[in-house]
């Protein structure tokens, strides 16, 4: 049966700062290099490496590191590499990589993902902005209104949420304070301190009903996932981890806003490509670029129903680590820091195995869910120990 999947044989992370003088390669082989010792593997049995979205010339913060960089400075022979932003968000490089593996056009698959932007912010002549003297393309629905932020259209769909199904403040909150909480066991974490719900109400408003602590931060770190196929474990030497199924989807950015984020599409497509139910997840890491895509994510995904988000996180008892769904154990964007997606899937798999530490859900779990996006893109992997 393993040749017929993909797994996830090794998975590694760089420090994770802010305005770091570490460059960007040099951090993503870091990265590189954890994963490649985790799963045993040498460089010379890579033949493939997938990111999200390749090097962006215009926004070298954003990403800064392009496939082909990583193939040139590792000596990579690779049969098979992708790097692009048009997929179905950041994990959707995972995807892609599963494919490739299960196809036979590659054995062993790096992927990852890279952001500089609290360095790139700081240091602007070494990692300059864009310029544009014009609107166009997909910015022409988001410029003019002075919506740039994703926070923007999030916050939209959020305070539907607020005014249709009574969404409260307080309930939303328990997305920011478990991340938080989760950050603090977390050694690696950007944001050591706890929050308190009195320190929650009191933050400034970014965009109503989103305020400062329902945002995560930019920050600088590199993860990588492995991606090996079925019949390359034998090269492996620790616990795989089996991508048992993946969804994703995009829908439009323009004028006339989609009724619902992509999540809830992706998350109706998942359980189509599996056996498993929801009742089978033992944890869940879902994107948090802002709480409410978290809250979103659990709609979407079926734990409960569409505009019942609120009520079921109310008090954060389910979702707390000792909770019956542990939800983003690693602290999240909005404790770890912004990791771009591909954080998820690096704690989904930490936990699976065992190594959260401080932070391991007690009861071990054997089926995880891991998501990115959700806005107009959006992918969830569901993984197990198998």
């Amino acid at each position: 049966m393993s040749g017929q999947f993909a797994y996830i044989s090794g998975v590694g992370q760089s420090q994770i700062g802010m305005r770091l003088e570490r460059s960007p390669l040099l951090l993503t082989l870091d990265a590189v290099n954890e994963a490649l010792s985790e799963a045993g593997l040498d460089i010379s049995q890579i033949d493939g490496v997938s990111t999200y979205p390749g090097r962006s010339a215009g926004m070298l913060g954003f990403s800064p590191i392009g496939a082909d960089e990583l193939i040139d400075a590792l000596g990579i022979k690779a049969r098979w590499y992708s790097g692009g932003m048009e997929i179905s968000s950041q994990l959707g490089a995972v995807v892609e990589a599963a494919a490739a593996v299960r196809s036979g056009m590659a054995r062993h698959v790096i992927c990852y993902r890279t952001v500089y932007e609290a360095a790139a912010l700081a240091r602007p002549d070494e990692y300059p902005m864009q310029r544009r003297d014009r609107v166009d393309n997909y910015s022409q629905w988001l410029a003019p209104f002075g919506a740039i932020s994703a926070v923007t259209w999030t916050a939209q769909y959020a305070m539907r949420h607020v005014k249709k199904y009574g969404l409260t403040r307080e309930q939303l909150a328990q997305i920011a304070l478990t991340d938080r909480a989760n950050a603090a066991l977390n050694p690696r974490a950007l944001v050591q301190e706890s929050l308190t719900m009195d320190e929650y109400l009191g933050a400034r408003m970014i965009s109503s009903p989103l305020c400062l602590y329902d945002c995560d931060r930019f920050s600088d770190a590199s993860t990588v996932i492995i991606v090996s196929a079925g019949d390359a474990l034998d090269e492996v030497v620790c616990q795989p981890v089996r991508i048992a199924a993946t969804a994703g989807s995009v829908d439009r950015l323009s004028w006339d806003q989609a009724e619902w984020m992509a999540c809830y599409a992706t998350g109706r497509a998942l359980w189509e490509q599996t056996d498993y139910t929801v009742d089978d997840v033992d944890t869940v890491q879902l994107y948090d670029g802002f709480s409410f895509q978290a809250l979103a994510w659990l709609e979407g995904l079926g734990f409960c129903g569409v505009g019942e988000g609120g009520n079921f996180i109310e008090g954060g008892k389910r979702i707390a680590l000792d909770g019956e769904l542990p939800l983003n154990t690693f602290g999240g964007q909005i404790g770890a820091g912004r990791l771009h997606g591909f954080g998820f899937a690096h704690e989904a798999v930490t936990q699976l195995r065992g190594n959260g530490g401080a932070r391991q859900i007690k009861a071990q779990p054997t089926v995880a869910v891991a998501t990115s996006g959700g806005g107009p893109l959006a992918t969830a992997l569901l993984l197990t120990r198998d």
